[in-house]
């Protein structure tokens, strides 16, 4: 028979536990640094909506609300001068736009796998699915808020002879109002007419695969392969081409709505592509909480996790992003040939 003859201080080893459970992770900085290294890796390539957007970050501590200014252009002077008398001069004029950050993030439970000193193949594979999912997310948060501009042109109806009819709305087109290279050189022509200027030299379009798909087989040899650029090393994330003094950079993350309840015909697949000038939009964050690895290793939950059975690979960032002049961006919709292989998004 057990017999008790100390009295135990069952409050002293609760107080070991309470800091065990408090403390910081004992991962090496060499391991963590490969940890966010592996993270940002994985999600960058899928950033494809916020390469060509305005960077502006909110200073720690500096609230959630980020406030954008436009100064717009002066009207010409075209009145003479007086001799000896001064003109009254103009006054600028300022508009601006507001945009509030919002926390994104996600994790994953493992059980039993993350040692203390070594790096499993199974933390690295989590690292790699996180980090996709990471970038989709974020890649998403921009593209929602560009997708909703009201700078809409929608691909004509085709008919014999080259004869067109005009679309109004997103619920009548069809998988036969594919983009054409016509309609490419319409969309650059609407940027030009607004003095909106050139990335680089020339507009950018965000396009699905199915799209551009439609797009080369039409363009024939007017499409410019990145393969015969001047400069092949200066080119975008996933760009593909160029055709009309626009590039394209081509993404399955490009918007696709569908069915009657995106206000599409039903069973009709409409895709979005974006014709982007410079200073189209802006993204911002706050300085400090970008992209962020979160790594708990077993234990170190402590109560929570009384058997050392479950370790927390992780995410977060703060996002947003906000079209800043709608004439600087064009979202041209249409069909595609592969309507039926393809889904909402």
């Amino acid at each position: 028979m057990f017999k008790m003859n100390k009295m135990v201080d069952i409050q002293r080893f609760a107080g070991d536990l309470n800091t065990n459970t408090t403390g910081t992770s004992t991962l090496s900085p060499e391991m963590k640094t490969f940890y966010d290294k592996t993270l940002l890796d994985e999600a960058q390539p899928e950033l494809v909506h916020d390469q060509f957007g305005q960077e502006r970050n909110i200073p720690k501590g500096g609230g959630k609300i980020i406030e954008f200014r436009k100064f717009s252009a002066l009207p010409k002077a075209t009145t003479p001068l007086t001799e000896g008398v001064t003109p009254d001069g103009k006054a600028l004029t300022v508009t601006s736009k507001t945009a509030t950050v919002s926390q994104y993030g996600d994790y994953v439970a493992l059980s039993d796998m993350l040692e203390l000193t070594a790096i499993d193949n199974t933390i690295v594979e989590t690292l790699s699915i996180i980090g996709s999912q990471a970038g989709r997310t974020l890649d998403t948060v921009t593209r929602e808020k560009l997708a909703a501009g009201t700078n809409v042109m929608y691909v004509p109806t085709p008919g014999a002879n080259g004869a067109e009819t005009a679309v109004t709305s997103r619920a009548t087109l069809t998988k036969k109002n594919v983009l054409t290279v016509k309609q490419v050189f319409k969309a650059a022509a609407a940027l030009k007419a607004a003095n909106a200027k050139p990335i680089n030299g020339n507009y950018v379009a965000i396009i699905h695969p199915y799209v551009a798909y439609d797009l080369m087989m039409e363009a024939g040899n007017q499409w410019i392969d990145i393969q015969k650029y001047k400069n092949p090393e200066n080119i975008y994330e996933g760009e593909i081409g160029k055709i009309g003094g626009v590039r394209f950079v081509q993404t399955t993350e490009a918007k696709v709505w569908k069915g009657t309840g995106d206000n599409c015909a039903d069973g009709v697949a409409v895709f979005g592509t974006l014709f982007i000038a410079a200073n189209a939009y802006g993204k911002t964050s706050v300085e400090g909480g970008g992209l962020e690895t979160i790594v708990k290793q077993k234990g170190s939950a402590g109560t929570a996790d009384p058997l050392n059975q479950r370790s927390t690979i992780g995410w977060k960032a703060v996002k947003t992003a906000e079209i800043l002049t709608e004439e600087y961006m064009i979202r041209v919709e249409s069909g595609s040939s592969w309507n039926d292989q393809v889904e909402a998004n």
